[in-house]
């Protein structure tokens, strides 16, 4: 952008410069030009020696003129090729501005909005039948994690559960009765927003023997509404690679 803005800086002043070298030239050749075109005193030597110095003027202003006319024509061709080249530098500008977005929205990291699936997941209600494991009746970090996967397998293109839009680096673990997704402590319940087919995303979770199924069986509760618009937010904590870089290849 610096770069961009030094060179419409020179664009402007070669156009000053050409404005000011036209009046130049139309003010010098009209002063000698004038100054021939008096009527002639009566002939004698010092009108001779006027007319001559009056020539000479106007030899040495056309002189000046062609150089200036060289000048302004060299001047306007710079100043077409700075026009170029500040019109191509748009012109990539633009294009990796398309190129940011494009790649912010694969990452996780530009709200996102389009038709899908709303699934509302929160704790059973029975009581667990004696000797049995309580815990079977709470929701856990992999039954959220096991949905994740099926709306990932059933084509979801944005996920976020409770509005923290899930990435490559996001954790889903249990923490006590809680649940921290991307280091921000949840309890139920867990609402995830997916955008997809809704049809496609809905079947994924209810396949024979599936996620949902199981969870129904321990009476956890699982609300699942389809929407033609369904907002994910975006990531919007700081991404930091402490180990991994990036191969850059020859």
């Amino acid at each position: 952008m610096e770069k961009l803005k030094g060179k419409l800086l020179q664009i402007l002043s070669l156009f000053l410069v050409f404005v000011t070298m036209g009046f130049m030239i139309s003010m010098q050749i009209k002063t000698v030009q004038g100054g021939i075109k008096q009527p002639l005193p009566p002939v004698s030597s010092t009108n001779y020696a006027r007319v001559e110095e009056l020539t000479q003027q106007l030899k040495k202003v056309q002189e000046e003129k062609q150089n200036l006319e060289q000048q302004l024509a060299e001047l306007t061709k710079r100043f077409q090729e700075y026009e170029e080249a500040a019109s191509k530098n748009d012109a990539v500008l633009k294009n990796l501005q398309k190129d940011v977005e494009k790649y912010k929205a694969l990452a996780g990291f530009t709200d996102m909005v389009g038709p899908g699936v709303i699934v509302t997941v929160s704790d059973s209600d029975l009581q667990p039948r004696e000797g049995e494991d309580p815990n079977l009746y709470l929701v856990h970090d992999e039954d959220l994690l096991n949905i994740v996967n099926e709306l990932k397998a059933g084509g979801a293109e944005a996920i976020a559960i409770n509005d923290q839009r899930l990435i490559a680096t996001s954790e889903i673990r249990c923490v006590g009765p809680t649940i921290n997704i991307n280091s921000t402590r949840y309890a139920p319940p867990y609402v995830i927003k997916a955008i997809g087919n809704p049809e496609t995303l809905v079947a994924s979770l209810k396949l024979k023997g599936g996620i949902i199924e199981t969870l129904e069986f321990y009476g956890i509760k699982v609300d699942i509404q389809t929407s033609d618009k369904v907002v994910v937010p975006g990531y919007s904590e700081p991404v930091k690679f402490f180990y991994a870089k990036p191969i850059n290849n020859p």
